[in-house]
């Protein structure tokens, strides 16, 4: 019995190191998001020193440097943290339920869920960006609802909750193509850059969306992540020990599928940054998991990251969904070749 209960101390030894050593990188990732955030307030073609941020931040300046700080690049900044944040945290709960490095918003059907719900609101009902903002939150939640309800019905295991996203998601993607297809062609060509994911013309109302979110989401996710070790252990042993594994279970999805559909709604699909965030995670780690605190402050840097260099880097502004894509896709990549070498070992 001794030697037993000297493993287990030394296992709860390495998980509380674990637990510290996240939440440090966590918060010096954000402080990093938080310090690109501001270094961006004083590019573009108006440029401004810190000094100048903070007297126009305080109520100087003229109108028009307060109109260009504080009405257009601070919003956007504030909007790239959180969302990244939102997504960050998301991937790594989605990630940890369904025990499968591929799970995130985009491939369960979050993602496409809410531009669906978009595409609706710009096309058919033209409404403003409110209006295509609560289309696009409609959209998500009917598609978290239908992964949740169909994996649900015999136990909702991680497996399943993959295989039932992406049946959705490829349902919602068909659905898209029909409406671009049957769209004019300049609300056709608006649509499509709203699809790709952008931060430009983000105001304050985005700001509130994804606060709200993440106002919400994060004591949620303080609580029930808790209980993410026993879930990681199977359904049969995990609704031993924890008594209410599918109860729990849904309720995890249900916050991160809910992170993820407001981070969608604020500034469009961004893809890949929920799958590439607790990846590099787990690198920083030395392969073992993080908690979603440490994959928000990672997917805050990612975002505000690669909306700098969408921004200033090239001739043309593009949107920041074009770079994460070019990120996120040869990790994708790299993930399904080492699961295809561990299913042929």
């Amino acid at each position: 019995m001794l030697p037993a209960r000297a493993t287990v101390l030394r296992r709860g030894s390495t998980s509380l190191l674990v637990d510290r050593r996240g939440t440090t990188i966590g918060v010096l990732a954000l402080l990093l998001a938080l310090g690109l955030a501001a270094w961006s307030l004083g590019l573009g073609e108006l440029r401004f020193t810190s000094e100048d941020i903070g007297r126009i931040l305080l109520g100087g300046g003229t109108l028009i440097e307060h109109d260009v700080v504080v009405g257009t690049r601070l919003p956007r900044a504030i909007v790239a943290v959180l969302v990244g944040a939102a997504l960050g945290a998301s991937g790594q709960v989605l990630q940890r339920i369904a025990a499968n490095p591929l799970a995130s918003p985009d491939v369960l059907g979050i993602s496409t869920g809410a531009s669906l719900g978009a595409l609706v609101s710009l096309l058919l009902i033209g409404g403003s960006a409110v209006v295509t903002m609560v289309g696009a939150l409609a959209g998500a939640a009917i598609a978290s609802v239908l992964v949740i309800g169909i994996a649900h019905r015999q136990g909702a295991s991680g497996y399943r909750i993959i295989l039932v996203g992406i049946g959705v998601g490829a349902l919602g993607s068909s659905l898209i193509a029909l409406i671009l297809t049957r769209a004019e062609s300049y609300a056709a060509h608006s649509a499509a850059i709203w699809l790709t994911g952008s931060l430009s013309n983000r105001g304050w109302t985005h700001v509130q969306v994804i606060a709200v979110a993440l106002l919400v989401g994060v004591p949620a996710l303080a609580v029930l992540s808790r209980h993410l070790p026993v879930l990681e252990l199977g359904d049969d042993l995990a609704q031993i020990l924890a008594g209410r594994a599918a109860a729990l279970r849904i309720g995890l999805v249900a916050v991160a599928c809910g992170l993820a559909a407001l981070a969608t709604a604020a500034a469009g699909p961004i893809a890949f940054v929920a799958l590439v965030a607790p990846q590099i995670s787990r690198l920083l780690l030395g392969g073992r998991t993080g908690g979603p605190f440490l994959s928000a402050g990672i997917g805050a840097v990612l975002v505000i990251s690669a909306d700098l260099a969408a921004k200033h880097l090239f001739p043309v502004e593009l949107p920041v969904g074009i770079l994460t894509a070019c990120l996120g896709a040869p990790v994708l990549l790299v993930l399904l070749a080492r699961a295809a070498r561990k299913g042929s070992a």
